[in-house]
């Protein structure tokens, strides 16, 4: 009786194996560079540079993890306004049930929220934007 072998381990690739080999040197400098780039990004030095040659040559490269940050930074700023603008429409609804408010602090209190409206429109267009570019 014949003992059949499994094979272990993930199958072999039947297309895009990369066989071919590029060596390049560097100066010092350049190395430096090369890795700063690499953790910034938080990319395989060899991903980065597949994609730096072959891809997107003249794209800029985001680390996506900074970039949460600061969108979560943004995103809870746009929070609080949120509830400053609650607050100041519940005192100004308080104002007008008493026939204290005046009618110019209304027509300012308008005029800021729709200009708030409008930046924080401009503010999601930015982000739609920015997230379509990681993307490709």
């Amino acid at each position: 009786m014949k003992k059949t072998t499994k094979k272990v381990g993930r199958p072999e690739m039947t297309s895009g194996k990369r066989t071919k080999v590029i060596k390049a040197r560097l100066t010092e400098e350049e190395f430096k560079a090369l890795l700063i780039i690499e953790n910034a990004v938080g990319i395989t030095r060899m991903e980065l540079i597949r994609q730096r040659v072959l891809y997107h040559t003249g794209s800029i490269l985001v680390n996506a993890q900074e970039l949460l940050k600061l969108l979560d930074s943004i995103g809870a700023e746009l929070g609080r306004s949120g509830n400053n603008i609650n607050q100041l429409a519940r005192h100004a609804n308080v104002l007008n049930k008493q026939g204290m408010l005046n009618a110019n602090v209304a027509s300012q209190f308008n005029e800021l929220f729709s200009g708030y409206i409008q930046i924080q429109q401009e503010l999601e267009k930015a982000i739609r934007q920015i997230i379509r570019l990681m993307k490709t």
